[in-house]
């Protein structure tokens, strides 16, 4: 077999895990780690890789399970007790709306840039949600996983060469002689909001466990590869978390620059960051990178939780396969009405809408953690898709750090 055929047969392998990705890198991203490198330059750099770390084995139960299984964890969760799926359906159907709401706006900020006019940001997020719903509606989200292979592709490379280009340029005489520290109980609520989607919220978890489940049934996948799509997806997403942190740090820190708060604000500096790194011939073609990574982000989402949200009440019902498939549609268009009401409430303030997807995500990981740590954990996995015991301790103190945190959060927030 030829190299080429070789690296052609690899990438029809890639799915669940690159979706993952794609859904993965939005708020947390491009918001998070750039105002994270952009407030403390690199003293957050470990702090996120651990929350990567950390939140790795929950993240892998997904595949583990349903490679192992052919069931995907909502399947899990039922067998385990029928409470168990009841607190997962409320904790994803309140997700599904908050986390679809802030893409939608960050979406909708990013197509205004390319409008020459003065749009008013609910009818962008009306022409986003309107393209989304199309090609969902329509079918045509099976083709999605070749174009966020695409996106991905390219963004990893914009990534890395506006990167290289900031860290030769990098004056060091502009860094603050003495910055502030983020370990503070003042800064407290901001680490929540930055940790809140790395790399995304757990329950991303139960929607790449559909994706794979469907994956097996189109096509044969083994454990090894499956759990290769997922640790390289991963590994994307911790990178470009990384890369994020370092072009806030060399571009933005210490320049008394400050973020705006509104969408189309933002967008403007988030593509101004890249264009005037590489060069302004770059201007547009990096606007169109950040709104394709969005709107990819955007329609993963939309349609994932909606099939999560229908899934877990299909089974709570005990409808049959085709019933279910029919629930899809209303739940998408429910998820459609709810989000984007919340858009309109929010309106251009896409840093606190972000900042309220993300403090909601940190509160309910630790439920999502447990109840993927106690599927696996009592569930006889195939022996190449078992945590190893590495994993396996990783998991019990993810565990202690997220419930840990969640209770200094809830003092903090309500009781100090």
């Amino acid at each position: 077999m030829t190299a080429l055929a070789r690296g052609t047969a690899l990438l029809k392998l890639l799915g669940p895990g690159v979706l993952m990705a794609t859904a993965a890198v939005g708020g947390s991203h491009l918001v998070a780690s750039t105002q994270a490198g952009a407030k403390f330059g690199w003293q957050l750099a470990l702090l996120i890789l651990a929350v990567n770390l950390l939140k790795y084995p929950f993240f892998r139960a997904g595949v583990s399970y349903t490679i192992s299984t052919k069931c995907t964890l909502q399947q899990g969760y039922l067998a385990m007790g029928k409470r168990y799926l009841v607190l997962a359906l409320c904790l994803n159907s309140i997700a599904s709306v908050v986390n679809a709401a802030a893409l939608l706006l960050f979406a909708a900020s990013l197509l205004a840039y390319f409008i020459p006019f003065d749009l008013a940001i609910s009818l962008s997020a009306a022409v986003v949600l309107g393209l989304i719903l199309l090609i969902l509606l329509k079918g045509h989200f099976d083709g999605l996983d070749n174009i966020a292979k695409a996106i991905m592709g390219v963004l990893i490379v914009a990534t890395i060469a506006v990167f290289v280009v900031a860290l030769v340029n990098y004056d060091p005489t502009t860094a603050p002689v003495d910055p502030p520290s983020p370990y503070t109980l003042a800064t407290l609520g901001f680490l929540v909001v930055t940790m809140g989607w790395m790399p995304a919220p757990i329950e991303i978890s139960a929607i790449t466990s559909l994706w794979l489940k469907r994956q097996c049934a189109q096509q044969a996948v083994t454990p090894k590869t499956a759990l290769f799509d997922f640790n390289l997806g991963y590994g994307v997403t911790a990178l470009l978390a990384v890369l994020f942190l370092g072009l806030g740090a060399l571009i933005l820190y210490g320049s008394n620059v400050t973020l705006s708060a509104s969408g189309i604000g933002f967008s403007h500096q988030l593509i101004s960051m890249y264009s005037s790194t590489i060069g302004q011939w770059t201007h547009w073609l990096i606007a169109l990178v950040a709104f394709l990574c969005i709107f990819g982000s955007a329609l993963t989402v939309y349609d994932g939780y909606a099939r999560v949200v229908a899934e877990g009440i299909s089974l709570l019902l005990k409808m049959d396969k085709p019933a279910r498939n029919t629930l899809v549609t209303p739940v998408l268009l429910v998820m459609s009405v709810v989000s984007f009401s919340i858009v309109l409430f929010f309106k251009s303030a896409l840093l606190a809408m972000l900042g309220f997807a993300m403090t909601l995500a940190f509160i309910t990981t630790p439920m999502f953690a447990w109840l993927n740590h106690k599927l696996v954990k009592q569930t006889p996995l195939h022996k190449d898709a078992a945590p190893s015991l590495a994993v396996k301790v990783l998991s019990y103190i993810g565990l202690v750090y997220l419930f840990g945190f969640l209770l200094v959060f809830i003092w903090w927030k309500w009781l100090n």
